[in-house]
């Protein structure tokens, strides 16, 4: 499955503002959706990014990077979408949305840190 460009820019910023943003990427079959896990999620350059607080054994993490597709249940919306791995100068940008979103959280530091920005996902 390959959604392309499932999230408006609309939509985009509305999930970046809730908190209750919910991931399951497809399991082994392709077919079922994963448990979802309630995760953080921000908007850097028009973009919806998240990450694994564990880092890259994170299973939900795994699955995404295996089965490049899923779907997603934030601010009132469920949306079949596809995650793709990013990294370089980018993680700079989201670093910072997560610095102002998430700026009161004690969890904050671990979600900078370079564990979960090495499985840092673009969510589309």
């Amino acid at each position: 499955m390959n959604v392309s460009e499932n999230l408006s820019k609309e939509e985009i910023q509305k999930i970046a503002e809730a908190n209750d943003f919910h991931i399951a990427p497809f399991r082994e079959d392709g077919v079922t959706y994963g448990t979802p896990t309630w995760i953080w999620s921000v908007m850097a350059d028009d973009h919806l990014y998240v990450r694994a607080y564990n880092g890259t054994r994170s299973r939900w993490y795994q699955a995404a990077l295996i089965q490049k597709a899923g779907k997603i249940e934030a601010a009132g919306m469920l949306k079949e979408v596809s995650f793709e791995p990013v990294s370089g100068s980018i993680n700079e940008k989201i670093d910072e949305a997560y610095r102002e979103k998430y700026s009161d959280s004690p969890y904050l530091g671990s979600m900078i840190s370079d564990r979960a920005k090495a499985a840092t996902v673009r969510v589309f």
